[in-house]
């Protein structure tokens, strides 16, 4: 969260009296509070982004108010008589479908105090008449359907209402969808008014109960994913105390007097409440009785009882009615009687049916067209005989009905009489028949044909013209269709891609210094390459090693350093020859005199131990320094060196007074056993030492265990050695017990291994040995080797450090060993993890090919070695996809690919680049490997990616492991209250406190979980402490616990292992399970809750709920990281990764962490003796430089053992000693890990070469680094560098240390609450605790996060995996572009095919492969209308622009347009610069880098504040007219191809589809399905119906044909069976929308065009609301466009005018000029060329371009 928004910010609120206006409260909360939350909301995908798995809740009001106010919908409309509530129903489950089908959770929640925004109340009457009976009756259908859409519906009366807050407790809703109720506008009524401030108020409730809420107005669905702002929570429950009282007495009499004006329109009809439990069901015949006999007749309506006959009529009828029959236009009546139904009869009606409605839960049909039409019917025919007209059945009924309810006898005729049909009516009707039935004019698609794509659109049947006649001129021609041929770079467009010796050109001749600089460059960039590499370590922890491949054909492939000998089964040798007697004869030689050697130097100083000149404590720090030499490596020597460590702390333990007390026991106990259990792990063992061990393990009580010990390594070799000193004796001679009672364990062993042992145990998992790789792997990673060397693709999910690393690294040494062409690609999401595995890869391999590399790195920034002249290449999504799209690189490079390697796969999910992921899989020509730990039911996932795999013909394999190598703790950090001020003396002096409290996995369920998270893992302590609590509780609990004691569970005759706590683990994961099921949540005393109160923390039981779930404000967060660190620090927990996810906090808590330190220290060293003595002493020491230099002389010239122990370092601490050095109390540097002079030197490149602030590189010294996206590259490095290296041990991070990267952590700190704090999140960034190799147990710490918030995060699921429609406009456009270019070869052809022949062409929806060809289709259909592909598939003229910014569709696209129809040259065309300028900045700005306002932060009040203080405009202007109009043109063109995709397709699937007559979620049909009957009414309805071919039958019921209006409009109407995802074509209804449009809800931000006209960041972020950490990449973002599109028109104007001058001088008229377009690519950062545009020489303006022609850019 970011710290400047950690809590609301309340204004200052003017006095509010009980006489102001609910309109003056409602802008007065506005400005004091909600233009706040609105300006800090975040616009995100809600399910991928934030929510996960997590349940959410839909406001029930929010959502009838989307499909109320929907402007299709014909309901409620004041100027007509339509209540279309069939359309409704469909537009209700349609959302909800939407909503369900992207795996969102949700329950819907209706508050009644709400329901004034839905109904309208004080609108017209029958405007809030209609919208109360579709409340009713949408309400009913949801709650008769909601076991079928599996979603709950809830009813409160407030958000204060008890029920509601139980609700809360037990479900913890993520946040709530809602509407905010919009903005008041000038000719807002009162009573609007007063509902807006009723809503604002429920929103503000919302957030202060600590639920999160997000705005369901403006809501976008965009593929899979689905957009909305978020607002973040606050919980405070004395939030309303913050604000004047009066305000809300203001806003509960609002609330009061909608109710009595919505009572005083009802009636007698009064609201009845909603109860589930007690509602009937009734009969139709039965509700239209009591509704028509509780209708009242007004005074003065004479035809009253008529116009109620005919309305009972309709209701009988329109259930027997087709769905068909129901689409119908609206007929004209009478003036009078049009009048009557709105203004009378429809209102009374309306109140009185949804008043008996509200008594059941039964669905009534209305549909006043039909009932129009029936009042149009029998005016018509003049007749009064209803019997003539229905069938005899429908008759008796309504004649019953009539009976019943005592109404007298009717005289229908008299509506002929009183109000004939206008004379227009006849004739007025047939033509809206004609309008809404009449199909377009043909539209023949252009004619197209290519040899690839025309077999698989064989089954694609549509219209084609003969010719291209139907293509209008171009008002601006770029060429006259010269084919494109791209072949070009797109980040400098001079050079070719290929190489000269791959046909391309030749490189440009460099001079002396371009060489220098060049080689400069690259050694800059292998020196950084090298030092990262030497940071990084395997899986042990130890240094990698390169291993040597030589080139294929040599065979002499080695390792540089011999592998570490392997403990596997020996095979029976082969007989040696002479020489390698002779050799192992050497070696043995050797090995002896090395024995001599160590023994003579153990000899000496285990004499010097045991001289008698030391006490136990010295001699322990004398044996830990000697563990530091080399020699310790030696097999028999490690293990006497071991055994002397056990032999004093055994005599320690002996002598200590305390020795029997639990806490010193379990200490001793614990050391000894481990280091019995390292012993027994040796290869080699004296058998001296064996009899010591056996002797140590009976003492200790595991007598039992002693034979299993010694068949743990069955091949070590045991050396007949005797120890070097005397053992302390533990046994007694003759009976061999123990000769110290105390030290037998006084639990049962198993007992006590689940309490001690848990971090120690064996975390094999069916190890064993295997000559593929150099350690022992476990069943599952023996399953990947096979698949690997079996050339198959694999998806491998396994936890963080669960072993996944490998792979890649076989993969590559494959590779590399099979040939030296072939080609492994390794994919990132990020930059940051392409260095790291470029710097592994880089010290993993070693293969000299001359003229070639054995590796390369390439990303959108720089590259390193040439890409396509490597064997591995390490890079980001976006570049393999746009290498994989290159035409070249399709003929020469993309066929030597053998394996590509895709880690962290599961960001294929994300907003941002998923879709890039896609297509790599799917373009892939070879295997792949996809890595990650967090995908979320990988199975749905894998099921797709095997489909995709199939249709290429590569087998594939997917392996799951679902354990962790080390566990993960978890503890809650108690925010300081404060009254208590820290003060910090240093950490030498702190002592730690109280604040850290651990977190049971079992006491998080209190936050009431329904069900156990599949990855919910607990620790063996965790397990015994559950065990225990349920034996505490067994009298009232059904569960089996005697198979429970661990004691008879576990073995009793070895050490556990892992996989026995597995198993343990999920027993009691079922036993848990059960008490879920059959306790309830909210109930204290239920079997769950009295589980967690035992294994809960005793003090955060104590403490208050709203303590817990209250986040410190922001200057106690910030005052609380460093006795948060002190803590850690002295519990030995650092290093230490602190992940907040905004940059700019980041930077906040570093400088807050290190401005501490230097104040504190700074206080020290004034009142500090100490430091005044060293001072002293060292100014001293500084005038004897010249007696210390000479004694130095001498020393060097003395021999010493280089192997001697040293107390302290040879030179005297003065000698490093720098006064402005930081104190080492004051710093949370690892002073020994890295030496100063590197540091310094490190430090003053970053100050030299880099804008790092110097802050920033000051706290370096102190230990403290901040690692975010935002930060210099240099200095990132450094930074993961100087953490792996141990010297930095606080790092800030967001979550680019999350992916993947080399940064493991002994402990990882959530620090403050974040919507981009997901699950997924949650797990990568924990997942980096527990380090591998150092750490056997992994701390994670929540600091600033509300318990509630924990709680949920630890028990959150992953989301699932969901895809996007890949197959958009741009992309067809570079498919084209990859066959024309590669002159169609093998590889372009198989996967265009391998796409079109799918099954399903994305994972997250059901789009088939029919469906998939008709959209192609009619993309290339839009492509050549686009002048951007020829009539035989080849790319042409401004193809360039369009694929280079592939990015931004379908801006890029609207851009070729724009270039095409010579808007651009207009805008650049003005008199005035600066006014070009300006309108060329709008105009990009509302192309690029869009970003919406909220509309509560824009309305004219604020906007007209906002500008007066800042220099922003904040609210993007209207972009150039003629632009505006060219882009509606261009958007009506759009509509119009793929309306008639719509109808072509629906006609040719017409019979497959059947009827579109059921409802999307619930599949219901709530229309008849039979044909009509022959009645005269019947017939009448069936012809005079709307028949629409592409638009749903249910949104037909408004009236509504095939006509469409927008691209939105098209494909969320469109029926069933034809899928139109808008966002694969390529619309611009929300470029060229105005706002206000349902199109456009919101208005754009100016951040851009304010930036480019003030350059102020601060503005940004202050008006603009860009929070400062972003502010640099959305420049970035708008700045990487403009420079491509700068790059593409300076190319195109250079090749044109060469074109032109060649044609000039061969006499050739001037206006036929071919473009040459290249590519560029945005995406490879800025230009590389120093040419600016209209500089070369010989640069000719294009015919048809103004003078001032582009100069303005």
């Amino acid at each position: 969260m970011d710290l400047n928004d950690r809590e609301p910010i309340f204004a200052r609120i003017t006095s509010v009296s009980q006489q102001t206006s609910p309109r003056e409260v409602v802008e007065r909360l506005d400005e004091a509070w909600y233009r706040g939350v609105s300006k800090r909301g975040r616009w995100m995908d809600l399910i991928g982004d934030y929510a996960g798995s997590e349940r959410f809740v839909l406001d029930g009001e929010s959502l009838l108010q989307h499909v109320l106010n929907d402007p299709l919908l014909a309901l409620a409309r004041e100027s007509e008589p339509s209540f279309q509530i069939l359309h409704a129903l469909h537009s209700t489950e349609q959302f909800l479908n939407e909503l369900i089908k992207r795996a969102a959770m949700l329950d819907i929640v209706f508050w009644a105090e709400t329901r004034h925004l839905t109904i309208k109340t004080g609108a017209d009457a029958f405007v809030t008449a209609s919208r109360t009976l579709a409340r009713t009756l949408i309400l009913n259908h949801l709650v008769n359907h909601a076991e079928k859409f599996n979603v709950a519906i809830h009813f409160f009366e407030s958000v204060r209402d008890e029920e509601w807050l139980m609700y809360q407790r037990r479900v913890r809703p993520m946040f709530v969808m809602v509407n905010d109720g919009g903005v008041l506008g000038e000719d807002s009524t009162l009573e609007a008014a007063q509902a807006v401030l009723v809503q604002r108020t429920f929103i503000f409730d919302i957030l202060t109960q600590g639920v999160a809420v997000s705005l369901l107005n403006g809501m976008e669905f965009r593929d899979t994913k689905m957009f909305s702002f978020v607002f973040e929570q606050w919980f405070d429950p004395d939030a309303r105390k913050k604000l004047p009282s009066k305000l809300w007495t203001i806003s509960a009499h609002a609330l009061g007097a909608l109710e009595q004006l919505e009572n005083t329109l009802r009636g007698d009809n009064a609201l009845r409440s909603v109860d589930l439990e007690n509602a009937s069901t009734a009969s139709l015949d039965d509700i239209l009785t009591d509704f028509a006999a509780s209708v009242s007749q007004p005074p003065q309506t004479p035809l009253f009882s008529e116009i109620l006959y005919l309305f009972l009529l309709h209701c009988l009828l329109l259930p027997s009615l087709t769905l068909k029959e129901r689409g119908r236009p609206l007929q004209e009546l009478d003036e009078s009687l049009s009048h009557f139904l709105l203004e009378t009869f429809l209102p009374t009606a309306f109140f009185s049916l949804s008043s008996a409605i509200s008594k059941t839960n039964t669905y009534v049909d209305v549909d006043s067209r039909v009932f129009v039409s029936l009042i149009h019917f029998m005016i018509k025919q003049a007749s009064g005989h209803i019997q003539d007209v229905i069938s005899p059945a429908t008759f008796t009924r309504l004649s019953s009905i009539w009976s019943k309810s005592n109404r007298g006898p009717v005289h229908v005729l008299q509506l002929c009489q009183y109000h004939p049909l206008p004379e227009t009516a006849t004739t007025a009707a047939a033509s809206a028949e004609t309008d809404a039935n009449k199909d377009d004019p043909p539209f023949a698609l252009l004619p197209f044909h290519n040899e690839v794509f025309d077999s698989e659109l064989a089954s694609v049947h549509v219209a084609v013209a003969d010719d291209a006649d139907d293509l209008p001129p171009a008002q601006l021609e770029f060429s006259q269709g010269t084919a494109f041929s791209d072949t070009k770079h797109w980040h400098a467009h001079r050079r070719t891609i290929l190489p000269k010796h791959l046909g391309g050109e030749a490189a440009k001749p460099q001079d002396a210094k371009q060489r220098r600089k060049a080689l400069k460059r690259d050694q800059f960039a292998m020196a950084s390459m090298q030092r990262l590499a030497a940071t990084l370590t395997g899986a042990s922890g130890a240094l990698l090693e390169p291993m040597i491949i030589s080139a294929v054909g040599t065979r002499s492939n080695k390792m540089l350093k011999e592998k570490p000998a392997q403990q596997h089964p020996k095979k029976k040798a082969a007989p040696l020859s002479k020489a390698d007697k002779i050799r192992v004869e050497n070696a043995k030689t050797k090995q002896d005199k090395e024995d001599i050697a160590s023994a003579e130097w153990w000899h000496g100083h285990l004499a010097e131990m045991e001289s008698g000149n030391m006490d136990r404590a010295q001699k322990q720090r004398y044996l830990e320094n000697l563990f530091r030499s080399k020699k310790r490596d030696r097999g028999w020597l490690a293990v006497e060196m071991q055994l002397y460590s056990l032999d004093l702390k055994i005599r320690e333990w002996i002598v200590d007074a305390a020795q029997e007390e639990p806490s010193v026991h379990d200490g001793y106990a614990l050391s000894i056993m481990r280091t019995v259990k390292d012993l027994y792990d040796k290869s080699t063992m004296p058998s001296a030492a064996l009899t010591i061990l056996d002797a140590i393990l009976t003492c200790l009580g595991f007598a039992d265990y002693i034979p299993s010990f010694n068949a743990m390594v069955p091949d070590r070799t045991i050396v007949d050695r005797k120890l070097s000193f005397k053992f302390v004796k533990l046994l007694k001679s003759k009976s061999k017990q123990s000769r110290h009672i105390f030290m037998h364990i006084t639990e049962h062993p198993a007992r006590w291994q689940l309490r001690l042992f848990g971090e120690y145990m064996d975390r094999s998992m069916d190890s064993q040995y295997d000559p593929r790789v150099s350690f022992l792997p476990d069943a599952w990673q023996r399953e990947v080797l096979d698949s690997l060397d079996a050339d198959k693709s694999v998806l491998v999910v396994a936890p963080t450090s669960a072993g996944k690393t490998f792979i890649s690294f076989y993969a590559m040494e494959k590779v590399l060993r099979g040939s030296d062409d072939g080609i492994l690609v390794y994919v990132a999401p990020t930059k940051a993890l392409v260095n790291q595995v470029a710097a592994e890869v880089y010290a993993r391999f070693r293969k000299e090919m001359p003229g070639r590399n054995c590796w390369a790195v390439h990303t959108r920034d720089y590259k390193v070695h040439d890409p396509q002249n490597c064997q591995i290449l390490v890079t980001v999504p976006e570049m393999l996809a746009i290498m994989l799209l290159s035409p070249v690189y399709a003929r020469v490079w993309t066929p030597r690919i053998k394996r590509i390697v895709l880690d962290e796969i599961h960001t294929i999910g994300q907003q941002e680049g998923g879709s890039v992921w896609e297509q790599i899989i799917l373009l892939s020509p070879c295997p792949i490997i996809g890595l990650s730990a967090t995908i979320g039911e990988p199975e749905a996932f894998n099921t797709w990616l095997q489909s995709v795999q199939d249709a290429k013909g590569i087998s594939h394999k997917f392996i799951q492991h679902p354990h962790r190598y080390s566990h993960l703790r978890k503890f809650f950090y108690l925010p300081r209250t404060p009254d208590k001020k820290f003060v910090f003396g240093g950490l030498d002096t702190y002592k730690p406190s109280a604040h850290m409290r651990f977190i049971h996995p079992v006491s998080t369920l209190s936050f009431g979980a329904s069900v156990l998270p599949p990855d919910l893992a607990m620790e063996p302590l965790d397990l015994l402490r559950l065990y225990e609590a349920l034996t505490s509780l067994k009298p009232g609990l059904d569960v089996d616990l005697e198979s429970l004691d661990p004691a008879k569970f576990f073995p009793q005759d070895r050490l556990l292992k892992q996989k026995d706590i597995l198993r343990y683990e999920a027993v009691m994961k079922a036993v848990l399970a059960k008490l879920i099921a059959t306790s309830d949540a909210t109930d204290p005393s239920s079997p769950v809750q009295r589980v967690i109160e035992k294994v809960q923390d005793p003090v955060l039981a104590k403490l208050d709920a709203n303590v817990l779930n209250r986040p410190p404000k922001r200057t106690s967060f910030l005052g609380g990281i460093l006795p948060l660190l002190a803590d850690l620090n002295a519990s030995g927990d650092l290093p230490a990764l602190l992940f907040n996810f905004d940059r700019n906090d980041c930077e906040v808590m570093a400088k807050q962490i290190s401005d501490r330190l230097k104040e504190a220290e700074a206080k020290w060293r004034d009142s500090s003796a100490e430091w005044t003595n060293k001072m002293n002493q060292w100014r001293k020491w500084q005038s004897e430089e010249k007696q210390r230099h000479r004694a130095a002389e001498r020393l060097s010239k003395q021999k010493t053992d280089p192997d001697a122990p040293r107390e302290t370092d040879s030179r005297s601490w003065e000698s490093s000693f720098d006064p402005k050095d930081p104190s080492p109390q004051f710093s949370f540097a690892q002073l020994h890990a890295y030496a100063k002079e590197d540091l310094a030197d490190e430090i003053g490149k970053l100050r030299r070469w880099t804008s790092t602030q110097g802050w920033v590189l000051d706290a370096l010294w102190r230990g403290i680094g901040i690692h975010h996206a935002g930060m210099n590259k240099a200095y990132r490095n450094v930074v993961e560098r100087l953490f792996r290296l141990g010297f930095l041990r606080v790092v800030i991070a967001t979550g680019t240390l999350a992916l993947g990267i080399n940064a493991p952590t002994k402990t990882a700190v959530f620090c403050g609450d974040s919507p981009y704090l997901t699950a997924l999140m949650y797990r990568q960034c924990s997942g980096r605790a527990g380090r591998r190799g150092y750490d056997l147990l992994g701390r994670v710490v929540f600091y600033g996060l509300s318990m509630d918030r924990v709680q949920r995060l630890i028990l959150s699921r992953l989301p699932r995996l969901t895809g996007t429609f890949p197959l958009s406009s741009t992309l067809c456009l570079r498919l084209f572009s990859l066959l024309h270019g590669s002159d169609n070869s093998p590889f372009a052809q198989n996967a265009i095919k391998s796409i079109l022949r799918l099954p399903q062409v994305s994972f997250g929806s059901d789009i088939g492969r029919e469906q998939l060809l008709h959209h192609l289709r009619f993309s290339i259909e839009y492509l050549r209308r686009a002048r951007l592909l020829d009539g035989e598939g080849s790319p042409i003229n401004l193809f360039g622009v369009a694929a280079h910014l592939y990015y931004t569709e379908p801006s890029n696209l609207a851009l070729v347009m724009l270039l095409q129809t010579g808007a651009l040259h207009a805008i650049c065309a003005q008199p005035s610069t600066i006014d070009a300028r300006r309108d060329f900045i709008i105009l990009m700005c509302h192309l690029f880098g869009r970003r919406y306002l909220p509309a509560a932060y824009t309305t004219s009040e604020n906007l007209q504040e906002l500008v007066r203080k800042s220099p922003s405009v904040v609210v993007l202007p209207g972009m150039q007219p003629m632009a505006q109009t060219l882009l509606a043109q261009h958007r009506d063109e759009i509509l119009r191809i793929f309306t008639t995709y719509a109808l072509s397709f629906a006609r040719q699937n017409e019979g497959k589809f059947g009827q579109d007559n059921r409802l999307p979620l619930s599949g219901e049909m709530p229309t008849s399905s039979e044909e009509p009957s022959s009645s005269p009414l019947r017939t009448y309805l069936a012809d005079t119906a709307i028949r629409p071919v592409a638009r749903s039958a249910f949104i037909a019921n408004s009236g509504l044909g095939d006509t469409f209006h927008s691209v939105q409009e098209l494909a969320r109407t469109v029926r069933r069976g034809v899928y139109l995802n808008e966002h694969a074509i390529p619309s611009i209804d929300r470029i060229v929308t105005p706002v206000g449009d349902a199109a456009q809800p919101f208005k754009l931000n100016a951040y851009l065009l304010d930036f480019y006209m003030h350059g102020q960041v601060a503005a940004l972020a202050t008006a603009n609301g860009i929070r400062r950490g972003d502010v640099w990449y959305a420049l970035q973002d708008f700045y990487l466009s403009l420079m491509s599109l700068r790059g593409d028109l300076e190319q195109l104007i250079i090749k044109m005018s060469k074109s032109a001058a060649a044609q000039a001088d061969a006499g050739l008229d001037e206006d036929a000029l071919d473009s040459g377009y290249q590519s560029g690519d945005s995406t490879d950062g800025v230009m590389q060329d120093d040419e600016t545009l209209g500089q070369d020489a010989g640069i000719k303006r294009p015919s048809g371009v103004p003078g001032r022609g582009l100069g303005c850019l």
